[in-house]
């Protein structure tokens, strides 16, 4: 299976810059990757050179050409130059009589730490998913992704969610707190604190999740771990384009479809390429609106863009700019209530709006002792949701039939991000950076009393809200290989966090009132970590991490809160964590696992006021004690597995009075179980031809979807998908089929916030699907 590493500068053609080497005896797949490492090259196709090992230690100052010459020098493989900064291994043809040596899993390079590293060899929970295997199972957004990635999702609907890693949930609901999860692009976060934009997959290199708090290099208040896209980049050597279409039906539902490609030219003599990427969707809908009278009612269109240009004058510099936007429209809600079956009675139709788009400038510059690579970047969100409200209408209104609450949001967040890494090998490694941003929200909302002969409706409560964000930060991590085989690490992020926040509230009902507060919040996140490199490349390590959450302003509501509610603390998780990375059974198996322990203070929480409005409240204390581990096994030469999960226990401490004393002793949304497998068969058919069989599975343990016992319980489902692919080079055929036994469990008991009785709302899973997508690569 192809791997493939993003560089950070290309140093892989004539005039390049010597590297300074240091490569000891292993596998030669994996002295491969130390070389990508060392060099901060792209390289694809390491695993062509299982079975090969380097049999005395590469050191010295070389180009990169000469340590490959050196290294590949009487091996089965050999290698290509793809782009300045791409290097393709390939294996070479076998003579008649030679045994094949026995497969292995492949290796896959992350940069989730801002360099180009080996994931074995980082003392982190990590998860990296290539491209090729994400479409291998039809994965089109992390939901889907689930099974490989070990990612949840709360399933309010699509634009609407929340990711979960770890089980480190603050509550299923999106509002002012700050998302727990980092959600980036490449070198670029796209949210803060709004659900997540619900990217679609396409045009992927690979997917990469890193676990426990990633506050050192990606920000002080993500305390669960990073979800990164990171795509395609120009070839600058080569015209390629690819093209897919799908098609299905959904048992008592509407068709759906999708349309997506890319196209990637070369542009001017290997040193300028683009590379385009498109996608249009339309999921078809399967609930009924009984007293709306529509049919198949939550259908959602999601369509999207994105262009990227690399210019690449010499091996040693390159500007990437990339544009992207997405819109994303669900017509209604996905969630009923228990009785209705695929049915729903509510009064109104509850729309939902999530557009992203954005602009980033990426500049990358090489010198012998050290890389520097530089973001820029400005990220539009605009997201809207519209419920039905009639059940509080009295406490706003006295005029009205129907109403419905209306809540709109604008965030402008512009970006800067620049950083310097030691370069080549040696024991002393080092990072240095300087982050800097600017997030403006307009976030309007209104309570519309809605009358026969007005039926867009008449505002009778708003609130005109604005917050500027401004965020500075310095960060640096340092490692040090003190004694063979043993790395210490220690590094941090110092930071400052300024928030403003104005509010305008009027009421019908009551007198108008106006706020404008500022918080600013300073504080420093370390990390200390220590690693033992064990036979073959084996790894065990522990690892101390921290991050923080800035506090805020309340302003929501016709009535004021209370003072102690009317703002919220900073929260702070700390991470105990121990964890060890095994190659087995002649590198047919790949096991990582960890231990950890969270300590999570002043838990930050988006909640609802009585009448539905949202407020940000501190829940309490947790200590979080959980396992997980995921494994990718080669059974045989055909058939190969991954598989994942995780349990937990929490423990809660220092509850929040607010929330009644028949207090969740666990979070929110965070069941104490889940996992998930993808097992895969692969065979030749006869000259070209190649079929594939997948079987993907996920398992969603009980939990429950507010810190209250009052609500009610949710989970414990399971989702399965099959999948059939025939191909014949670049061209095939996929059919599968989801919700194979047309399961109805209820994936998330929330779907409204004016639900002033807890009556019980459920989400059904999509209903049993079966449909088919053609593909062509040119």
């Amino acid at each position: 299976m192809a791997i493939a590493v993003v560089a950070a500068a290309g140093a892989a053609q004539a005039g390049a810059p010597r590297v300074r080497f240091h490569i000891e005896p292993k596998r030669l797949s994996e002295a491969l990757l130390d070389l990508a490492q060392q060099a901060n090259v792209t390289l694809i196709g390491a695993g062509a050179c299982d079975g090969a090992a380097l049999h005395t230690t590469l050191a010295g100052s070389f180009t990169v050409q000469q340590a490959l010459d050196q290294l590949l020098g009487g091996a089965p493989c050999a290698w290509k130059l793809l782009s300045p900064d791409a290097v393709e291994i390939r294996p070479l043809a076998r003579t008649a009589g030679t045994a094949a040596a026995p497969p292995a899993v492949s290796e896959l390079l992350v940069t989730a730490t801002k360099r180009v590293r080996d994931p074995r060899q980082l003392a982190v929970s990590m998860t990296a998913v290539g491209g090729s295997d994400l479409k291998a199972t039809g994965a089109s957004d992390a939901a889907e992704g689930a099974a490989q990635l070990d990612i949840l999702s709360t399933n309010l609907g699509p634009g609407r969610d929340k990711l979960l890693l770890r089980g480190l949930s603050d509550g299923a609901y999106t509002g002012r707190a700050r998302s727990t999860v980092a959600t980036y692009l490449d070198d670029l976060p796209i949210n803060y604190n709004a659900p997540d934009p619900d990217l679609r997959l396409v045009d992927v290199e690979r997917v990469e999740i890193a676990r426990g708090p990633q506050s050192t290099l990606f920000g002080a208040g993500f305390l669960s771990g990073l979800y990164r896209i990171v795509a395609h980049k120009p070839d600058l050597s080569r015209f390629s384009a690819e093209l897919s279409a799908s098609s299905s039906i959904t048992e008592h539902g509407s068709p759906s479809g999708d349309v997506e490609g890319y196209v990637n030219a070369p542009l001017w003599r290997d040193v300028v390429g683009m590379r385009v990427s498109a996608y249009d969707e339309l999921d078809g809908g399967y609930l009924n609106d009984v007293v709306l009278k529509k049919d198949d009612a939550n259908r959602t269109e999601r369509r999207g863009v994105r262009s990227i240009f690399l210019l690449q004058p010499q091996s040693d510099w390159s500007v990437e700019l990339t544009v992207a936007a997405q819109h994303l429209r669900s017509n209604d809600t996905q969630y009923t209530t228990p009785g209705l079956g695929l049915n729903r009675d509510n009064r109104i139709a509850e729309p939902h709006v999530n557009d992203i788009g954005l602009v980033t400038a990426t500049v990358r510059k090489s010198w012998g002792w050290g890389d520097l690579t530089s973001t820029s970047g400005v990220v539009r969100h605009d997201y809207a949701s519209f419920y039905d409200a009639t059940a509080v209408q009295n406490l706003y209104t006295t005029h009205a039939e129907t109403s419905a609450y209306s809540e709109k949001a604008r965030v402008t967040m512009y970006v800067q991000d620049a950083f310097l890494t030691s370069h080549g090998a040696g024991p002393f490694q080092w990072l240095a950076g300087v982050y800097g941003s600017s997030t403006q929200e307009h976030s309007p909302t209104e309570f519309l009393a809605q009358l026969s002969f007005v039926p867009q409706g008449v505002p009778v409560y708003g609130d005109d809200r604005h917050d500027k964000i401004d965020e500075i930060a310095a960060y640096g991590e340092a490692s040090w290989a003190f004694a063979p085989r043993w790395l210490a690490a220690v590094g941090g992020r110092a930071f400052n966090i300024h928030t403003r926040t104005t509010s305008e509230v009027v009421s019908e009902n009551f007198a108008p009132r106006s706020l404008d507060q500022q918080v600013t919040f300073s504080g420093f996140a370390p990390k200390i970590s220590v690693q033992r490199e064990l036979s073959a490349g084996d790894l065990i390590y522990a690892v101390m991490s921290q991050g923080q959450r800035t506090g805020g302003i309340n302003s929501g509501g016709a009535v004021p809160l209370p003072a102690l509610q009317e703002t919220y603390a900073p929260d702070k998780l700390t991470n105990y964590e121990v964890g060890v990375k095994l190659r087995l059974w002649d590198d047919r198996v790949a096991l990582n696992s960890a231990v950890f322990y969270d300590v999570w203070k002043d838990i930050q929480t988006d909640q609802f006021r009585a009448s539905g409005i949202p407020f940000t409240t501190n829940a309490g204390d947790a200590g979080i004690l959980g396992l997980e581990a995921e494994a990718q096994i080669q059974l045989t030469d055909n058939l190969s597995a991954v598989l994942n999960g995780r349990i937990d226990r929490t423990r809660f401490t220092n509850a929040n009075p607010i929330f009644t004393s028949a207090f969740v002793d666990g979070l929110p949304d965070a069941p104490n179980a889940s996992g998930g497998g993808v097992l895969t068969y692969k065979r030749t058919l006869g000259g070209d031809w190649r079929l594939t069989l997948v079987g993907e599975t996920t398992y969603v343990g009980r939990s429950h979807v507010n810190f209250d016992t009052r609500f009610p319980e949710m989970g414990g489902y399971v989702r399965t998908k099959l999948l059939v692919e025939i191909r014949r080079k670049a061209v095939g055929l996929q059919v599968f089929l989801t919700n194979p036994t047309n399961a109805f469990n209820d994936t998330f008991a929330f779907g409204n916030p004016f639900n002033p009785n807890l009556t019980q709302q459920v989400t059904p899973q999509r209903p049993r699907t079966l449909g088919f997508t053609l593909f062509a690569a040119h």
